[in-house]
């Protein structure tokens, strides 16, 4: 095979998602590039995705089916990395899709700049909208300092919280020998971060890196995921115990030049305040009363982040929202949120805007939005998360006996 037509595994993990598969699966076959091996992981899913995966099978040979009992994502990766048999490796989610010249740019980006991992964009489709993202570090190739500069700045880039690489196993192509250590070690009770997990140990395993503007992966938005149902965070703290504790381990063998620990500490502290709506049971509720106490607010943002805030503020009734504002507001309107055009924060009256955003980048973005509206700078409050203090308040982030102990104590005084 000439080297510049290397073979490329595709590893596809299914489960429930017979609505989608069909469509991702002749994406892939439609790939300008065809020096492929696609291998359907079928997760035990209970829907008729086994019997469509196996109808593709007969169609193209290219295509593999492997059958497994339910264990989860990271079980379902770790079944197709062992099918595998290519010289790089991209995964693509079941429920996703990618543009036509997806795997042709990535090998590109790898034969370019003999690149151990090309890492590139993505776009995210949810309903009608699009949105094209690119990593915060800048395009072009890296090895020797540069590398050293990528690596201290991977999962953390200066500012609380930009990763400079998502994260995402799926927009990127990882040769064969750089992926199989990082992926199979990953501990399978991690189901929250399980992407990080892989991605940055094996970038620290990489002679060169090359990062690229492509975009043509396309990332579902799905309405089921939008919507965050209500939920101890006990049990999502558990989960991110799970991931620090294994990347903790990771952490202890690398170059202390690169501050991984320190950029560990960003990564999960960042999930753990989105998760929990920026607040744990029995976090000092003094500190929540003098922020907020008996204003009259408007939440901006209607993600994750924000529809926790929404829910700890009906919990608490620290303050009373006025408005809840998206730019994408019916979207979320579609799942049943009450969110109302940015715009409309022009005809209310408030004492603050607060705004949704631990992403100091976007947050900014978003205060020149609110300013470009009329709307003054002293009303409007983002969330500060100062860098001495972020080791010791993940730490209560993740101390799940004494959160479940709390929750259950509320539980029992609401009753």
């Amino acid at each position: 095979m000439k080297k510049d037509r290397p073979m490329v595994s595709v590893i596809v993990p299914i489960y429930m998602i017979d609505r989608y598969i069909g469509l991702c699966i002749e994406s892939i076959l439609n790939q300008t590039y065809d020096n492929l091996e696609i291998i359907l992981v079928d997760d035990g899913s209970p829907d008729r995705c086994p019997e469509i995966c196996d109808l593709y099978a007969k169609k193209d040979k290219r295509i593999r089916v492997v059958h497994k009992e339910n264990g989860g994502l990271v079980s379902a990766r770790k079944a197709g990395l062992q099918a595998s048999t290519g010289e790089y490796i991209t995964y693509v989610d079941g429920d996703d899709w990618i543009g036509y010249g997806h795997i042709g740019s990535l090998v590109a980006g790898a034969n370019a700049a003999d690149a151990d991992i090309v890492c590139a964009g993505f776009t995210r489709d949810l309903f009608n909208n699009t949105a094209r993202f690119h990593n915060a570090i800048p395009f072009g190739m890296y090895e020797g300092e540069d590398l050293k500069e990528l690596l201290s700045t991977m999962m953390s880039r200066g500012i609380f919280y930009r990763p400079g690489i998502f994260t995402y196993v799926w927009n990127k192509l990882f040769r064969r020998e750089i992926l199989m250590d990082a992926q199979m070690d990953v501990d399978e009770r991690i189901s929250l971060g399980e992407d990080g997990a892989v991605t940055y140990p094996a970038l620290l395993k990489c002679r060169r890196v090359a990062v690229t503007e492509s975009s043509a992966y396309h990332y579902r938005q799905r309405e089921d995921s939008m919507l965050k149902q209500r939920a101890n965070y006990s049990v999502d703290a558990q989960k991110l115990r799970y991931l620090y504790d294994y990347m903790c381990r990771w952490s202890e063998g690398t170059p202390p030049a690169f501050g991984i620990r320190k950029q560990l500490t960003d990564y999960v502290l960042s999930m753990a305040i989105i998760r929990s709506g920026g607040r744990i049971p029995d976090l000092d509720q003094q500190e929540l009363e003098e922020a907020y106490g008996g204003s009259n607010m408007v939440l901006y943002g209607a993600r994750t982040f924000g529809q926790q805030l929404m829910m700890r503020f009906r919990e608490t009734n620290l303050c009373n929202v006025v408005a809840w504002v998206d730019d994408y507001y019916w979207e979320h309107r579609r799942c049943c949120l009450d969110v109302d055009p940015v715009e409309t924060v022009a005809q209310l009256e408030y004492d603050n805007i607060l705004i949704a955003q631990i992403n100091t980048f976007l947050a900014n973005r978003t205060i020149e939005r609110l300013l470009d509206l009329g709307v003054s700078r002293s009303k409007i409050l983002t969330i500060n998360v100062p860098e001495e203090g972020r080791e010791p308040l993940l730490q209560k982030f993740l101390n799940v006996e004494a959160i479940r102990a709390a929750e259950e104590s509320t539980l029992s005084k609401s009753v």
